[in-house]
């Protein structure tokens, strides 16, 4: 219990102090005949439509369903930028829901999921350079086990703690949970339950799992995640109760679907859904399979 309370200390802390600079937006675009995905969006003082993208793997060479070029990302945050949209926090969208304090009218949170070196080496600067933010979703052993043995080749290294903490220092990253050893589909797809699995067996498992991850970064790095990614985009009733206990205020599925942020609704930070940005596919393609 000394440990949560400490991980939950270290969440006020961030949602208090802010981990991640304020972003802009306005400039020149790569795909100039882009449709405007949220010309129709409704806004309120009350609530907000919420476009969340999730990528992977950004590195030279060929593109996949996991995986851009440098160059599409710079192409789709031009769009971005010139199509009015404002990236977003975590934090930014807790204070939005349990505090009601103002959000940008077209936000989009952007998300890179697995925890690659190359989202260090490619989409930091990019960040950087749009005045841009985003949650990075690392996973435990990759970081812990992989990382360190064969680090910083942009192709297929992951982050090590060291990498992590020079992507929180930049002011444009946040780190979310993405399980420390269940992005697996062998045994179990991704963390949900086994069919005839007893709940609290399950429970057991599931806390003792995310648990290490958040103590991990704890102690690395004086951080601990409030968003949790399902891996594989696997959700499950059961898996909420541990979730919520360990103090994650949003998880993200990888359903395919614009979220509806209402202030004071708590829940709706749960289960969001994401777009997943595909490779071999243009920017305006990719954002116009989105707006139809």
């Amino acid at each position: 219990m000394k440990k949560i309370a400490k991980i939950r200390k270290i969440m006020l802390s961030v949602l208090c102090c802010g981990q991640i600079a304020a972003c802009g937006c306005c400039a020149e675009i790569c795909e100039s005949d882009c449709p405007s995905i949220l010309e129709t969006a409704a806004y309120s003082t009350n609530s907000v439509e919420l476009l969340i993208l999730m990528y992977h793997s950004v590195k030279n060479g060929i593109e996949s369903d996991y995986s851009v070029t440098p160059e599409t990302l710079k192409c789709d945050f031009s769009y971005l930028r010139e199509n009015g949209y404002t990236s977003v926090t975590p934090e930014e969208l807790v204070q939005f829901v349990y505090d009601g304090k103002e959000l940008a009218e077209k936000p989009v949170l952007i998300t890179f999921d697995d925890g690659f070196y190359n989202n260090l080496a490619y989409a930091l600067p990019l960040l950087e350079e749009y005045n841009f933010t985003a949650v990075v979703n690392i996973v435990g052993e990759f970081t812990e086990q992989i990382a360190p043995v064969d680090c910083h080749v942009p192709a297929y290294s992951y982050l090590t703690a060291e990498d992590c903490e020079v992507l929180l220092a930049s002011g444009r990253v946040t780190l979310g949970n993405h399980t420390n050893e269940f992005h697996h589909r062998e045994s179990r797809q991704g963390c949900a339950i086994l069919p005839c699995e007893q709940e609290s067996r399950y429970h057991a498992l599931l806390w003792s799992d995310l648990t290490h991850l958040q103590d991990f970064l704890t102690s690395e790095l004086s951080f601990a995640p409030i968003v949790f990614a399902y891996p594989y985009g696997f959700d499950c009733p059961e898996s909420v109760p541990v979730l919520r206990d360990l103090g994650f205020l949003l998880t993200l599925t990888c359903y395919e679907f614009t979220n509806q942020i209402v202030q004071g609704d708590e829940d709706c930070l749960y289960g969001l859904g994401r777009y997943n940005r595909v490779g071999n596919m243009s920017t305006a393609d990719f954002f116009h399979r989105i707006s139809s």
